[in-house]
């Protein structure tokens, strides 16, 4: 799991690096089938983990390899689609607080996963990414909205995805999937700069 990768790199078993490249083939090798990921992020994932391995762990997740969710991942450089091509062309100036304290953390961004088209169904089918598909059945729903990020961790893709969850995102992927799902606790974490709070 991701602490206990975090546990080897903080030990030097294991580099940041490697462990980037093994999230990068497992999602070559099952993303097709899944369509779990819908951004690649490689340049800019092994980039942060070179970079990381030549310095000393810092973050309780340093090194650990980490999807972010297409709506509320925003990180500059990076598109925010919401699963709807009226965002197709949308691309982040600027990291949002959640992201900058994932990153504070230590994690390695590698992509981002599929949604619902704006969140809004409780099943990952937008019309502009495809379906997800359960990978335990691939005929079979993740749930959503976070339905790619509970596939690429039902996977092992990556050891732990972003996720969020107003009306069971988290939670409908995590049971559809079979993975562990934890929705914090309502305001939490922030939503900066782009909402207050949202769900109010």
């Amino acid at each position: 799991d991701a602490v206990a990768l975090a546990a080897l790199v903080r030990k030097g078993e294991v580099r940041p690096s490697e462990l980037t490249e093994t999230a990068i083939e497992r999602i070559e090798s099952f993303n097709p089938a899944v369509n779990a990921v819908v951004y690649k992020g490689y340049a800019q994932a092994r980039a942060r983990a070179k970079e990381q391995d030549a310095v000393e762990p810092d973050g309780p997740l340093f090194g650990v390899p980490f999807l972010l969710k297409d709506i509320l991942g925003d990180c500059e450089g990076w598109p925010s689609t919401l699963s709807s091509r009226m965002f197709r062309d949308r691309v982040m100036t600027y990291d949002c607080e959640l992201v900058s304290r994932l990153k504070r953390a230590g994690v390695v961004f590698v992509g981002k996963t599929n949604t619902p088209e704006l969140g809004i169904l409780p099943t990952t089918e937008s019309r502009f990414h495809g379906p997800a598909r359960n990978p335990w059945h691939l005929d079979h729903s993740t749930g959503g909205s976070s339905g790619g990020a509970a596939a690429a961790v039902a996977t092992g893709m990556v050891p732990i995805a972003h996720g969020n969850d107003g009306g069971g995102s988290i939670r409908i992927p995590a049971s559809c999937c079979g993975v562990v799902g934890l929705k914090p606790t309502r305001a939490r974490n922030s939503v900066a700069p782009d909402f207050g709070e949202l769900l109010g």
